[in-house]
């Protein structure tokens, strides 16, 4: 990060400052000779060129501080307070998740371009508690990037191209992975089974054929804009225990789907609701 600031201070301020210095030494020196010129001429001779070279002075300031800017650390980038980390709709584009600093406990890497996540990118960051990446270009989480994160409990990948999802932590609390191009094949059939704390749980606008194993703990469940054809007598209930009783369910979203829930009265005898969905 040190180096990173001696590179602004030099490439952003102390060489356009010798830059400017110099145009304006330069506009003392330069002397028409007497009387070559008529006296509006000479002023609009005058000005034109003091513009063209006060335009180039400022594109020399331009190009300096952007060809810096690749060199800056993350917090000049990105807004840093206090354990958290926004950096929401970068210029120029964010193709990778920055680096953050040693605290950081909520990074918001909302619309961005970022395209891939690897193990490395929070592999040192263990203070994370939310991580919100809606909006992105993100096709490819490597299977262990999350792992190491055993105090997170919010996570968003909302908005992006995932057509698998990588092994999640199990101190979720809330999961949203909204409009994606996810499909049954690519969420494991335990994906979420260990995640004894997740309350809230979004896969909605995807390309599911069925409804993955929902944990106990799940109050709110949207699987609405899908492609699920069915579900049975075990995707919310028990079909071997007729006194279970699912009263933490209180939200579920199944409209959009092609199937048709009034077909499968004995799946939801279990629930205190009925999934929201289509029924004639």
């Amino acid at each position: 990060a040190l180096d990173s600031m001696k590179a602004f201070l030099f490439t952003c301020i102390l060489v356009p400052w010798l830059v400017a210095a110099s145009a304006r030494k330069f506009d003392q020196d330069s002397q028409l000779i007497p009387g070559s010129l008529p006296g509006r001429e000479l002023n609009g001779y005058y000005n034109e060129n003091l513009k063209s070279r006060r335009a180039r002075v400022r594109t020399i300031l331009f190009s300096s501080c952007l060809s810096a800017r690749k060199y800056l650390p993350t917090c000049l980038l990105c807004v840093c307070l206090t354990g958290s980390v926004y950096c929401e709709e970068v210029s120029p584009d964010m193709t990778a998740v920055p680096t953050l600093p040693k605290e950081t406990a909520y990074l918001y890497a909302r619309f961005n371009k970022i395209k891939k996540i690897s193990t490395k990118d929070f592999a040192d960051i263990l203070t994370l508690k939310r991580i919100d990446l809606t909006g992105n270009l993100i096709s490819e989480i490597e299977d262990g990037a999350f792992s190491k994160l055993t105090l997170l409990e919010e996570l968003s990948l909302a908005e992006n191209r995932l057509v698998k999802l990588p092994m999640l932590p199990s101190k979720l609390t809330s999961f949203n992975a909204n409009y994606n191009l996810l499909k049954t094949k690519g969420v494991k059939a335990n994906a979420f089974k260990k995640l004894t704390k997740l309350a809230t749980l979004f896969l909605a606008d995807n390309q599911l054929e069925a409804v993955p194993h929902i944990p106990e703990s799940v109050r709110t469940l949207h699987l609405q804009n899908n492609n699920i054809t069915e579900v049975s007598k075990d995707t919310f209930c028990r079909s071997n225990d007729t006194y279970y009783l699912r009263l933490s369910l209180s939200e579920v979203r199944m409209d959009g789907n092609p199937v048709l829930l009034s077909k499968y009265p004995d799946s939801f005898t279990c629930m205190k609701v009925l999934p929201i969905g289509r029924y004639r």
